[in-house]
């Protein structure tokens, strides 16, 4: 899905890039406070939006990957109200925000597949602070498991699965450990690659 929503957005904008450029690990795209002069598309890598707090703690507001396309609300906004922080190697496309949002005003067919991406945004979010929001470990993973139609990501993914499910990898890992015993016990099928 989020293939088809940054290809359907890539269409429009493929003409349009002005830049293209690797950011490795750590490197900031921009900064908090900085003026908004571009759209990132993230073609491969991986770059979070961070806000940080008072004590120096961060915030991360936006996990962006492979495919996707950073501070997409920032788009009517003059400023950045965050960091966008590398977090592994991330090869970028640039693309002026003034052709983004004439795009927007003049072309019916990119402002409805940017309409859509939006959407699925949205949605993604609400699932992610509906998870966010149950207490235990357990709770959090089954949650996931309904979004996902029961299936774990393949086990070289789940330290990310327990940073989206907003737990320690070891608690996340003690958690499938369970799961398996129960499921080894009481010969319960096991759901996903347990």
């Amino acid at each position: 899905m989020i293939a088809i929503m940054f290809g359907e957005i890539l269409v429009h904008l493929k003409t349009k890039v002005v830049a293209k450029r690797s950011f490795e690990k750590n490197e900031h795209l921009f900064h908090r406070g900085d003026r908004i002069t571009a759209l990132f598309l993230v073609s491969e890598g991986s770059v979070n939006l961070v806000r940080y707090q008072e004590d120096g703690s961060p915030t991360v507001l936006q996990r962006s990957g492979d495919l996707s396309i950073l501070a997409e609300a920032s788009v009517f906004s003059d400023r950045y109200h965050c960091d966008a922080l590398v977090t592994k190697k991330a090869n970028v496309s640039i693309v002026p925000i003034a052709t983004v949002r004439e795009l927007l005003e003049k072309e019916p067919a990119f402002a409805r597949a940017w309409a859509r991406h939006l959407s699925q945004e949205l949605q993604s979010v609400r699932k992610r602070a509906e998870i966010a929001s149950l207490r235990t470990v357990r709770a959090r993973l089954e949650a996931w498991l309904t979004w996902n139609e029961g299936q774990l990501p393949p086990k070289g993914a789940w330290r990310g699965l327990a940073e989206e499910l907003g737990v320690a990898p070891e608690a996340l890992y003690r958690e499938l450990s369970a799961r398996r015993s129960v499921y080894r016990e009481e010969g319960v099928p096991p759901t996903g690659q347990l």
